[in-house]
């Protein structure tokens, strides 16, 4: 076995949707992968392209994004290492929904449709892993569409700042610095809004000793503040 199987089979340890596979099922799957290295501002694939493969991030940070019916850019998600992507397209044979960013340098592993499905048919394991990821990604969706129908633009923001720090979060002797880059429009395209009002927003906060921000980096020095921005509780 040469040394790049041997890492394959370390870092698909840590993928969910290989979850619960033993060694020997390891190596097995580890034998079909392809792995592939992108530069930061790629694509990997663009909504409505037809899903060829199944993806899993090892290194890197990519966003899925999304057109919305006015023509502009929503940010859905956040996908960091050891995510699968592609996984509903792959499973219903449809085009992707979303298209795939890549945020920085990243290393890609892909199975193409037609042996992820064989995998899945031979390991089960698989497939309900997949369907798992599917159900809570579409859980987010919902509390997403929920948010931005129903809540005002504050809590939309701190809620789209605390969702990237559970996922990214690095604490540093400032606060939980967001380890990922991140622009203000980025930011508004998470949370449903307009550059202005995030601009205005995040300047408040940073008065306030919530956050500090400049240029692509967020840092949460209160974030119990923020959590009560969120949640909609008084403050003190």
């Amino acid at each position: 076995m040469v040394e790049s199987q041997r890492l394959d089979i370390a870092i698909l340890k840590n993928v969910k949707l290989l979850s619960d596979l033993n060694q020997a099922e390891l190596v097995y799957v580890a034998n079909m992968v392809n792995s592939r290295k992108f530069k930061a501002g790629d694509y990997i694939f663009h909504e409505g392209d037809r899903a060829h493969n199944l993806y899993v991030l090892v290194d890197g940070r990519i966003k899925l994004t999304q057109v919305s019916l006015e023509g502009e850019q929503i940010i859905l998600h956040y996908v960091t290492p050891g995510d699968a992507f592609g996984v509903v397209a792959v499973l219903s044979n449809i085009p992707y929904p979303v298209s795939a960013l890549t945020v920085n340098d990243s290393t890609v592993l892909s199975w193409d449709d037609n042996l992820m499905n064989r995998l899945m048919e031979q390991y089960p394991r698989i497939t309900f892993n997949a369907l798992s990821i599917l159900a809570n990604r579409i859980r987010d969706f919902q509390n997403r569409m929920l948010e931005l129908s129903t809540e005002r633009v504050e809590r939309r923001i701190a809620n789209a700042l605390i969702r990237l720090a559970r996922q990214t979060g690095k604490k540093t002797s400032d606060g939980v610095l967001i380890d990922l880059p991140l622009t203000r429009q980025d930011l508004a395209e998470l949370s449903g809004t307009t550059l202005y009002s995030v601009s205005r927003t995040l300047t408040q906060w940073e008065v306030l000793g919530l956050v500090k921000s400049k240029r692509a980096q967020v840092i949460i020095t209160n974030p119990h503040g923020l959590v009560s921005i969120a949640e909609d509780l008084p403050t003190r």
